[in-house]
């Protein structure tokens, strides 16, 4: 599992291989990734859109961007969790994904980015 804070708002993503739904001989590798976002701080905030990015082994570069997360823009007060579970489809065994949300400061009108943390994408088998 990867954790990062930003600003108060604590990120943390577990990926999983999928094996079941990937089919290695036609390159096509799913991978499961489940975020919770925790508010740490002391202020309501709003997640308003995504940016990720996502690379594979062979250096491909996909970005991802839009509004909210599977299709909601969630309000987070001081001490809540917002959590989501979401998925990508990659070419090669090994990847790695990371990005951004940018939220809003509910009290303040503050607009601010949160990270969230890298994380690698790899096909059970390639660990054994």
């Amino acid at each position: 599992m990867s954790n990062l804070t930003t600003k108060g708002i604590q990120v943390s993503v577990r990926p999983n291989f999928l094996e079941e739904s990937s089919y290695p001989d036609k390159g096509k590798f799913v991978y499961a990734y489940h975020v919770k976002i925790h508010n740490k701080g002391f202020h309501e905030v709003q997640l308003l859109n995504r940016h990720w990015i996502i690379l594979d082994a062979n250096n491909q570069r996909r970005e991802v961007r839009g509004p909210g997360v599977i299709g909601v823009q969630p309000i987070i007060g001081p001490g809540e969790s917002h959590s989501y579970d979401s998925f990508s489809v990659l070419q090669t065994p090994i990847g790695k994904m990371y990005g951004l949300y940018e939220m809003k400061n509910l009290d303040t009108n503050e607009f601010f980015e949160v990270r969230i943390p890298p994380f690698r994408l790899i096909a059970s088998y390639v660990n054994n």
